[in-house]
């Protein structure tokens, strides 16, 4: 009975530890493939010397803490609207779905959107767009914000992974690019300490 029971007891903890490191090791590839981007010429933002001078991002130390199940709400009959973007012009998109999460023990809600420009093209069909604002903005992030790519969920739960969250082109080259600003809604109160890190080096 005893080896039963051991059995038992195993099986779900390994099939735990297997999880867990499937999920970070997607926010490694994450990473990986967000450096590649930003050293390969065809694809980087990046210009002159901060592109020859760039080897990687700093980002947060992982933490699982801030993977997390939220609640989905999809918004019914959202119209299009005309969301700013950093360089005053704007970009059309649609309120897709609210976010209701649960950090620290205290609740919070985003907004989730999708591009209208993107829901054109055929690979981008279920992508949805989440901008937001915290605490470490203007110290370890970017001033405007981050973002976070997610796709649309099937169900009643999104996994947002601010593992997974980064700063917008123009963080890095606000000659070139006009970045959707952050919605007044999706401002944090706390600190997100996840993702990738920013050292304001890219505008002096």
């Amino acid at each position: 009975m005893k080896e039963y029971l051991f059995l038992f007891l195993f099986i779900p903890s390994l099939f735990f530890s297997q999880k867990v490191s499937k999920e970070e090791s997607e926010i490694k590839k994450f990473q990986q493939e967000l450096n590649a981007e930003y050293r390969n010429p065809k694809e980087t933002p990046l210009r002159g010397d901060n592109f020859t001078h760039f080897k990687e991002h700093p980002f947060f130390p992982v933490d699982m803490k801030y993977r997390i199940a939220a609640k989905f709400t999809k918004t019914e009959n959202a119209e299009p609207f005309d969301l700013p973007t950093s360089s005053g012009k704007t970009k059309a998109y649609k309120e897709y779905g609210k976010a209701n999460f649960i950090l620290d023990g205290k609740s919070y809600t985003l907004t989730l959107y999708q591009s209208q420009d993107l829901i054109k093209q055929k690979k981008y069909m279920n992508y949805l767009f989440l901008p937001f604002r915290d605490a470490t903005n203007e110290k370890e992030t970017y001033g405007g914000g981050k973002y976070m790519d997610l796709t649309i969920p099937k169900g009643n739960t999104v996994i947002l992974d601010f593992n997974k969250s980064y700063q917008p082109y123009c963080a890095y080259n606000a000659y070139d690019y006009n970045c959707p600003v952050v919605p007044e809604e999706n401002r944090l109160p706390i600190e997100i300490r996840a993702g990738v890190m920013y050292e304001d080096i890219y505008h002096h």
